[in-house]
């Protein structure tokens, strides 16, 4: 995979990848930036989410779970002095749906842990990742 980044004045850049996607990075305007795109450390942060979210709803339609509705949530804590590194992840699996199985959204998660997802596996080679969920029963 390649991917950069351009930039485009001030502090902010536009970001490409294979894929052809682009996305604006900027700064806080406290350091010069115009506060008109993702801090590269939010991207982390997506990018941990959308991650595991993928493996864990093909897993839980593969495990046939009436999901209506999923999210991960990500929450982290960050070293106070330069470089302001994770030091603690925690994510949040919200299932909503019919009759879902935990047994089920734990095992897909534990799976995406341990196996697909590659950003997780990088992410707690630098800070302990804490996973949690909540099933919301529909109707």
């Amino acid at each position: 995979m390649n991917a950069q980044v351009t930039w485009q004045g001030g502090m902010q850049f536009e970001g490409t990848a294979d894929s052809g996607h682009t996305l604006v990075l900027d700064a806080s305007q406290e350091v010069g930036g115009a506060d008109r795109g993702f801090r590269p450390m939010e991207l982390m942060a997506v990018s941990l989410a959308g991650c595991t979210a993928m493996d864990v709803i093909s897993i839980l339609r593969k495990k046939r779970q009436a999901v209506t509705s999923f999210e991960v949530k990500v929450s982290t804590q960050g070293a106070s002095g330069h470089p302001h590194v994770f030091t603690a992840i925690e994510l949040t699996y919200v299932v909503r749906g019919k009759g879902i199985d935990p047994a089920a959204v734990e095992r897909a998660m534990q799976l995406s842990a341990d196996t697909y997802c590659p950003a997780q596996a990088m992410l707690r080679q630098a800070a302990p990742i804490t996973l949690k969920y909540e099933i919301i029963e529909e109707g």
